[in-house]
C-alpha cells in the first residue's frame, strides 16, 4: 500500500511522519546506515511496502538517505525548501518542531505530488564533491589573506604557513578535478565544447558539469534559468506597489556565484555578451541588472553549446544577442 512519508533531516537524526488515510505515525531515527535500515523495518511493521518520500534540499545531510530510499524502490522527491515554507504559510502553521515539520512535508507530498527525484551518476557526484571541497578551501584561503598584517610577527608566520598549506591543497584538488574529467569520455567531450566559449573557464565548467549535470535533466532553457535562480522577479500591484525588478535567487547559489565573474569577463571577450551589454548600457540600465542579464545570456550560450553538441560560433550567437 502506498503512503506519503515526510522527512525532516538534521545532521545526526531525521524525523519521519508517515501519512496514510489521514492519520500520522511519527518516529525519529539516527542519520546513518543503521538508522536507514531501522526505517525500513518500521515501515514494514506498519504494512507499508511503497512510500512517496519527500525531504527538503538543504545541504548534504539528506543525500545518503535519499539515495538509500531511491535504491530501495521507493518514490523519492527532493524539494526546494521555499516550496515547503510557502505551503506551511498557506496553512497558517505557527508551531515549528522536527515532528511538525515532518508532518508538514508529508502533507505537502500528498497534496502537491512533487516530481520524482533520482541521484546523479557516481562520476557527477564525485566531481561535485571535489568542486565543493575546492570552494571551501578557497574560502579558507580568503579568510587567512584577510588576517595578514597582524602586529605580532609570530601570528603572521602562522598565517603564511596556513596559506602555503591551503595553496597546496587547492592545487591538488584542482588536479584531481582535471584528471577526473580527462578520464571520463563524456565529461571530457562536454568540457572541450564549453572551453570554446569566451569567458568560460575551468572552474565554471566544473560547476556546470557537476551541479547541473550539464543540463542533462532540463529540456528547456527556461527551466535552466529558473534552476539557477536567474528568473526575473517583479513586484507591481495596482498604482501603489512598484518594486524594483530583481532576480528571484530561488536556485543554485553556487552556480550564480561561479557565473558572476565569467559573465563580467564575457562582456569583454565574448561578442554575443558584449553586444547585449552595449544595448542595455545604451538604455542606461542599472549595473547589477546588466550583470544579471549578461549572466543569463552566458547561460543561454552554454545551454545551446551543450544541447547542440557544437562548439561556440560567435557569428551564430551574435544573431541572438538580444534576450
Amino acid at each position: 500500500m502506498e503512503a506519503n512519508l515526510g522527512i525532516d533531516v538534521a545532521k545526526k537524526k531525521f524525523d519521519v511522519a508517515l501519512l496514510r488515510n489521514g492519520k500520522y505515525k511519527h518516529k525519529s531515527f539516527e542519520n546513518k546506515p543503521s538508522g536507514f535500515d531501522s526505517l525500513v523495518t518500521w515501515l514494514k511493521q506498519h504494512d507499508v511496502v511503497l512510500v512517496h518520500a519527500c525531504l527538503e534540499a538543504t545541504g548534504s545531510y539528506g543525500d545518503a538517505l535519499a539515495k538509500f530510499l531511491f535504491h530501495a524502490g521507493h518514490i523519492m522527491s527532493v524539494v526546494n525548501p521555499s516550496r515547503i515554507k510557502a505551503f506551511g504559510e498557506s496553512e497558517l502553521l505557527r508551531t515549528k518542531t522536527d515532528k511538525t515539520d515532518a508532518k508538514l512535508i508529508a502533507r505537502f507530498c500528498e497534496r502537491m505530488n512533487p516530481a520524482a527525484w533520482q541521484p546523479d551518476p557516481p562520476e557527477i557526484e564525485h566531481l561535485r564533491a571535489l568542486g565543493r571541497r575546492r570552494d571551501a578551501l578557497i574560502c579558507m584561503r580568503t579568510q587567512e589573506l584577510n588576517r595578514i598584517g597582524a602586529t605580532d610577527s609570530s601570528v603572521n608566520d602562522s598565517i603564511q604557513k596556513v596559506l602555503c598549506f591551503l595553496e597546496k591543497e587547492i592545487d591538488e584538488i584542482s588536479k584531481l578535478i582535471k584528471d577526473h574529467i580527462n578520464n571520463n569520455p563524456d565529461l571530457k567531450k562536454k568540457r572541450d565544447l564549453l572551453i570554446t566559449i569566451p569567458g568560460v573557464g575551468a572552474v565554471t565548467i566544473e560547476a556546470i558539469l557537476s551541479e547541473a549535470n550539464a543540463f542533462e535533466k532540463f529540456d528547456t532553457i527556461e527551466k535552466v534559468v529558473a534552476y539557477m535562480g536567474l528568473s526575473p522577479k517583479e513586484r507591481t500591484s495596482g498604482s501603489s506597489i512598484k518594486g524594483k525588478p530583481s532576480i528571484c535567487k530561488m536556485g543554485s547559489a553556487r552556480l550564480r556565484k561561479i557565473l558572476y565573474m565569467p559573465a563580467l569577463s564575457a562582456i569583454q571577450h565574448n561578442p554575443s555578451v558584449n553586444a547585449l551589454y552595449k544595448r542595455l548600457k545604451a538604455k542606461s540600465k542599472n549595473g547589477m541588472i546588466i550583470a544579471c542579464a549578461c549572466m543569463k545570456k552566458l547561460v543561454h550560450i552554454i545551454y545551446g553549446v551543450i544541447k547542440n553538441g557544437i562548439a561556440f560560433n560567435p557569428e551564430h550567437n551574435l544573431k541572438n544577442a538580444c534576450i
